[in-house]
């Protein structure tokens, strides 16, 4: 579609813009639209790692009720589409255009006021979420935050439920170099009177939440305290837990998304879909458990090929690879790792490769194409090569998976991994655009 892929292109240009950390132009712009992000029921969920699965579980738990639910995420993996998300399945394009072509008058008019400026992109396309969801008369919007939460863009909104999902170090250069500091900017999504529910395990991270929530008179909810959860089955066919929630004990919940991290993950969920009972918004027992058992949420631990191994995985920091490091150790004793890897050049690279090469035996390093972000591979080959591991470069991410399927054996394991751009590049080998979020080969249990 010539004139969609027009739009977006020029919204894709809004990058070229230095990013914004003040709220007063995507105030600026969403009044001019008539502020439709006060037009729907929200759930806002920030935090370093885990955001995209947590929105993917609360939305399908609130699907199951029946509940008309958007979802907005980022980054998106193959299409802009898939950011802007109604009961499941992405906007279809022609809609999206729709939408695009009623907000783009008023991001050309901000561009020609001094006071304000061109918005930036994360603005234009929170603008545009938002717009849709008040269109579509949705129920219920589950949000992603952008970046750090005092100052993204998201932060406009005034959720029936605040989620911070947990708090480590990430964009120190804008966020603070220190977790508490971190915390602080995360933990401004938490709202006067709100009600909140964290998985954050680190202790300084949780002082800073819990007295930002007591200055506010928030009610905090803290996974590993006031919910707590016995995981009784754990493979490469999901998790099987018991949890003690804020109203109940749920026994034998299922959750298809792989790794031990996804019971954190689904325990906030469940938690967070508990405090809306005292916003009024009930959801059975019954909803929760088909909504974590149908949850899907594409390039987490996702199996899309079983002989060899094939493993496409987001990780994107030194928090998310030590994740995945622990999860292979436990699921793959004994089992040859061929890694391919591409990582953002803004990323702790060092650290991620540390963790990468304790668990992997061969790496081919290439480069993602997003926005020329990609680190040259020749570095991350010399970084592997440091920890005694054979090393290849092969730039393009679709040839570099072609050539470790090449290379392996049945009883191999591939993992692609190091950025959520990679992994959108690979997955197209298998779904091309607009079919990214496809289903794979996590079945459950």
């Amino acid at each position: 579609m010539m004139k969609y892929d027009y739009i977006v292109n020029y919204i894709y240009n809004l990058r070229r813009d230095r990013a914004k950390f003040d709220l007063r132009n995507i105030k600026r712009l969403l009044k001019l639209l008539d502020n439709p992000h006060e037009k729907f029921d929200s759930i806002l969920v920030g935090g370093t790692n885990g955001k995209g699965s947590t929105v993917s579980m609360i939305s399908s738990i609130l699907l199951e009720e029946g509940f008309h639910v958007g979802m907005f995420t980022k980054p998106h993996l193959s299409s802009y589409t898939e950011r802007f998300v109604l009961d499941g399945k992405p906007v279809s394009e022609d809609r999206l255009l729709e939408v695009c072509e009623e907000v783009l008058p008023y991001i050309e008019r901000m561009s020609r006021c001094k006071r304000y400026g061109r918005p930036s992109f994360f603005e234009a396309t929170v603008a545009i979420a938002f717009k849709l969801f008040e269109e579509e008369k949705v129920d219920i919007a589950v949000v992603e935050v952008g970046l750090g939460g005092r100052l993204d863009a998201t932060n406009v909104l005034n959720p029936l439920v605040s989620v911070i999902t947990n708090v480590d170090l990430e964009h120190t250069h804008i966020l603070g170099d220190t977790v508490d500091k971190i915390a602080r900017e995360k933990g401004d999504i938490i709202k006067r009177k709100g009600l909140a529910i964290t998985a954050a395990d680190k202790i300084e991270a949780i002082k800073v939440l819990e007295r930002i929530a007591k200055r506010r008179k928030a009610k905090l909810v803290e996974v590993g305290r006031d919910l707590t959860f016995n995981v009784k089955y754990a493979g490469l066919d999901g998790e099987v837990f018991d949890l003690k929630g804020l109203s109940g004990i749920y026994e034998d919940l299922v959750v298809r998304m792989v790794g031990l991290h996804q019971v954190i993950n689904a325990a906030t969920a469940v938690g967070a879909i508990e405090l809306l009972s005292l916003r009024g918004v009930e959801v059975c027992e019954e909803s929760i458990r088909r909504g974590l058992k149908n949850a899907f949420w594409p390039g987490r631990f996702e199996i899309i090929e079983r002989e060899p191994m094939i493993i496409l995985d987001c990780a994107k920091d030194p928090r998310a690879a030590s994740t995945l490091r622990r999860e292979f150790e436990r699921l793959f004793v004994g089992k040859r790792v061929i890694l391919v890897v591409s990582i953002s050049s803004d990323k702790d690279y060092k650290s991620m490769m540390r963790e990468f090469c304790s668990f992997s035996d061969t790496v081919i390093a290439c480069r993602h194409k997003v926005m020329g972000r990609g680190l040259d591979p020749r570095i991350l080959a010399s970084e592997a090569e440091r920890y005694g591991r054979k090393a290849m470069v092969i730039e393009d991410v679709k040839d570099a998976v072609m050539a470790a399927r090449k290379f392996s054996s049945d009883e191999d394991v591939i993992l692609v991994a190091g950025s959520v751009f990679t992994v959108g590049e690979a997955r197209e080998i298998w779904f091309p655009r607009n079919t990214v979020l496809g289903r794979s080969l996590n079945e459950g249990v």
